[in-house]
């Protein structure tokens, strides 16, 4: 059974960390770019972090940009996201979406695969 299976979200105050793991399983993401979105609630699901499959290309949405870091280790099947000196702005919950290209094409409808989302609420 192909499944993605994030983790790692919860409740933290303005200026603190998380990291958000994507686990799969039924399948291997070595060949696949992998996507962090995020919908917060009323707003639609935005584009938030993509690797491409090597690991060699990443990119970020300029809110992320210096703050979030993207990874992932191909032996565990697992992508993370590093979310540090977060927001209230950053709080969403956070999917991650398997791309059906091997480089980071940032097109919702290249998503094969996602998760059910965890979420991340950042608040005092």
């Amino acid at each position: 059974q192909l499944q993605l299976v994030e983790s790692g979200g919860g409740l933290v105050q303005p200026g603190g960390s998380l990291r958000l793991s994507c686990a799969a399983s039924g399948f291997t993401l070595d060949y696949y770019a992998i996507n962090w979105f995020r919908q917060a609630p009323g707003k639609e699901r935005e584009g938030v972090s993509c690797i491409s499959s090597s690991g060699g290309t990443t990119t970020y949405a300029d809110s992320v940009k210096g703050r979030f870091t993207i990874s992932r280790d191909n032996a565990k099947n697992t992508v993370y996201l590093q979310m540090n000196s977060l927001k209230p702005e950053d709080t969403a919950v956070y999917y991650c979406a398997v791309s059906n290209h091997y480089y980071c094409s940032g097109y919702r409808g290249d998503m094969t695969y996602w998760g059910k989302g965890t979420l991340v609420t950042v608040s005092s």
